[in-house]
């Protein structure tokens, strides 16, 4: 649909002026329509990275947000992730397929030579080499802009890219230039900010990624607000707050065109061993599968 389409929506229905049951009824109208994309691990509960996944696993996961999106972001191309692409295409989607990189040197030869493979299979639609390995600080931008042309290398015609905070890829203009499209997190809520302004400074988080890659399509690969947990300073999670951000979110970059990967498919109960409890409620769809915020 056009971006006047959506526009026109999205001044019909703006979501501080909606009460939950209408914010309801447009996250159903969103996701019948089909969201752009979700960030997808395929984990249950009690599992997390170090786990082996099967295929009928990935296909359980799968089938229950199939129907409401058209791409599917994954983080890795071990422990059974790298069977994703191909299942994703069975339900006829596309997938940005994640390289796990860090400081295990062993292990990156894995993430990126099986990432290879799903590319050279046709599975991979986009490549993203890395994910915030520069915000953590386990690697050189000399050493990250190697596995990017490596990608390059062994997957010709797959757009190569890599995933990290808007900010550092003003801070690291070398990988910048080295990718061919720039995924970029844009997250309000870690950098503390009310939700009532939340929309404003995504837009912002995008133009300052935007600046810094003209020419380049510039993809938002990660932004989500959590349902439950403790605050980050001035950004609360609730439920109110979050399904307004959805909401909003996707109605901003329809709108603009603009390709969005929210984080996340599932509540996920592993990441709270990184993030404190706000880590398991980023999911539009609860740890079981179940809808949270569609009626």
């Amino acid at each position: 649909m056009s971006g006047n389409y959506y526009r026109n929506r999205a001044n019909l229905l703006e979501a501080g002026k909606l009460s939950i049951k209408e914010l309801q009824a447009e996250v159903s109208t969103l996701l019948a329509d089909k969201i752009h994309g979700l960030s997808f691990s395929p984990y249950i509960s009690g599992q997390g990275p170090g786990t082996q996944i099967t295929e009928a696993q990935i296909h359980q996961r799968l089938q229950l947000m199939a129907p409401y999106v058209k791409w599917v972001r994954t983080f890795s191309c071990t422990e059974g992730n790298e069977l994703i692409p191909k299942i994703a295409a069975e339900y006829g989607l596309k997938t940005l397929v994640g390289v796990w990189l860090e400081d295990d040197l062993e292990n990156n030869e894995k993430e990126l030579a099986n990432a290879i493979k799903v590319a050279q299979a046709g599975h991979a639609d986009l490549l993203a080499v890395g994910n915030e390995v520069l915000l953590r600080e386990e690697m050189s931008q000399e050493q990250l802009i190697d596995y990017i042309h490596r990608a390059k290398q062994g997957a010709p015609g797959v757009p190569v890219g890599y995933v990290d905070a808007y900010f550092l890829f003003e801070d690291n203009q070398k990988v910048t230039d080295a990718c061919d499209v720039i995924f970029a997190n844009c997250y309000p809520f870690w950098e503390g900010y009310p939700a009532e302004h939340a929309l404003v400074h995504m837009k912002d988080m995008y133009r300052r990624a935007q600046k810094v890659a003209p020419g380049k399509k510039v993809i938002i690969s990660e932004t989500g607000w959590p349902d439950q947990g403790s605050s980050e300073r001035a950004a609360v999670p609730s439920y109110e707050n979050a399904i307004r951000y959805f909401v909003d979110s996707y109605h901003w970059t329809q709108e603009e065109g603009i390709e969005l990967f929210y984080f996340s498919s599932f509540d996920e109960d592993w990441k709270v061993a990184d993030e404190g409890d706000v880590g398991a409620y980023w999911g539009i769809l609860d740890k079981d599968g179940n809808h949270k915020y569609a009626r």
